[in-house]
């Protein structure tokens, strides 16, 4: 029997990249177009797979080849305008000398800095802020995180 593909979701899909340094920070670039502050990464095209997208990213946004070296977060963040979402978060590695090769792509990100994990509440909104303290969390301990919304489900 046909499944009835009017029922099957169609979430779009994001992949962003987690750099952490030795003081425990985290990279956060400040984007122009809507004036807030989030991970280096954007949207996976038709075809892409999302570790793809978010090397692409990289390349975009910062100007960086870096291959996602482990997955960290998937987050199912559905958003009244934007509809299901599906996000991907990767550990891209340390930055070391690359970060004087950052080069910024100008039409979309102003500036970049380094963050406290204390402090990420002050940057950015409720709902990345808790994906992000998981990703992190994740990062530290070596194992990925399923959340909803920035949170894990209810067992």
């Amino acid at each position: 029997m046909p499944a009835d593909v009017d029922h099957f979701a169609t979430p779009r899909m994001a992949a962003g990249a987690l750099f952490v340094d030795d003081r425990d920070r985290i990279l956060l670039v400040h984007k122009s177009y809507s004036n807030g502050w989030d991970i280096p990464g954007g949207y996976v095209d038709i075809g892409e797979s999302p570790a793809a997208a978010c090397r692409r990213e990289l390349r975009e946004e910062l100007g960086l080849d870096r291959e996602p070296q482990r997955l960290l977060v998937v987050d199912w963040a559905p958003n009244d305008g934007e509809g299901d979402k599906v996000l991907w978060l990767f550990d891209c590695g340390t930055l070391g000398d690359d970060e004087q090769r950052i080069i910024l792509d100008d039409s979309e990100l102003d500036r970049w800095e380094w963050v406290l994990m204390s402090e990420i509440d002050d940057y950015v909104i409720p709902r990345l802020s808790r994906r992000l303290t998981h990703a992190h969390s994740a990062y530290v301990h070596g194992s990925p995180v399923y959340l909803e919304q920035g949170r894990p489900p209810v067992q």
